[in-house]
């Protein structure tokens, strides 16, 4: 769950939202206006589907979604969203399932975390039109264990959870 810069709450649901009987849920992606009112849903608009979230980021006034497809035909996507305009762009990510993600202009940085261990692996990306690409990876040894899905992205920085520390990482 992330917030736009207009107070909106966008929502990724794993398995257990897609297959619950929630109707905004089933599809896996919902935007909420500040009323809590569905403001935005898929609608045929990703590329595969059902969709399965990993994490989200806003910048500006745009919504990025990290998902990987939950058909088993594979992959893991970064969708752009513009819910302004309506425009959806979906680019496969450089990263299978991260779990951390943040984006400014044509840069991300993207974390995969190490189950229950100290450090994640931090990958820096940009984006040269219609690609992404890995331009670095390192691994980041942090204050405390890292948890599932411990990274959100607002307006170009990750804010990752460790422990009872969070750290904030520039796109």
């Amino acid at each position: 769950m992330v917030t736009d810069v207009h107070g909106g709450i966008w929502t990724a649901y794993g398995d257990e939202g897609i297959y619950g009987g929630h109707p905004e849920s089933g599809a896996g992606l919902a935007g909420w206006d500040t009323q809590g009112r569905t403001s935005w849903a898929p609608k045929g608009r990703l590329p595969d589907h059902p969709l399965e979230g990993c994490t989200a980021a806003t910048e500006n006034e745009q919504v990025w979604l990290v998902w990987y497809s939950g058909s088993g035909r594979g992959g893991t996507f970064l969708t752009r969203i513009t819910p302004s305009t309506g425009d959806v762009a979906s680019y496969l990510s450089p990263v299978p399932a991260p779990d951390g993600f943040a984006v400014y202009d044509n840069r991300a940085v993207l974390t995969r975390r190490d189950h229950n261990k100290r450090s994640v692996e931090l990958i820096r990306a940009e984006l040269d039109g219609t690609t992404w690409a890995v331009t670095s990876r390192r691994r980041l040894w942090l204050p405390g264990r890292v948890v599932m899905h411990c990274g959100q992205g607002r307006d170009g920085f990750l804010w990752l959870r460790a422990g009872n520390t969070w750290l904030r990482i520039e796109a």
